[in-house]
């Protein structure tokens, strides 16, 4: 089995998969400004194949499967889970990069192709 690169600053996927790699980059932004004010308030969690990680408001890096389908979710979790978004990316070589919006108002989350 050949070593896969490594990407600095990119959180590996952790899942048992053996074929070729690419990077998600997602932007995380919010439109509350009670978040915006105190980051660490309330942070993102992103899900990658149904592993969640706790990460930050602005950009983060994941590695996730080429060879097959991808799902990513974004959510903010305080009293409950809200504000949720989520995505199945199909199979590609190509790097992807999706922007997470909140809407505090309308309590929806948006995650979008950049």
């Amino acid at each position: 089995m050949t070593e896969q690169p490594q990407w600095p600053g990119v959180v590996p996927y952790v899942e048992y998969y053996t074929g070729a790699k690419r990077i998600l980059v997602l932007h995380l932004t919010s439109g509350n400004k009670m978040l915006a004010n105190n980051p660490g308030k309330l942070p993102p969690i992103a899900s990658i194949d149904g592993r969640q990680y706790v990460v930050y408001w602005g950009t983060v890096s994941f590695e996730i499967p080429a060879e097959r389908a991808c799902h990513v979710s974004v959510h903010v979790e305080g009293n409950y889970i809200q504000q949720a978004a989520t995505v199945l990316l199909a199979p590609g070589a190509e790097p992807v990069q999706l922007t997470y919006a909140t809407h505090y108002t309308s309590g929806v989350g948006t995650l979008a192709l950049s």
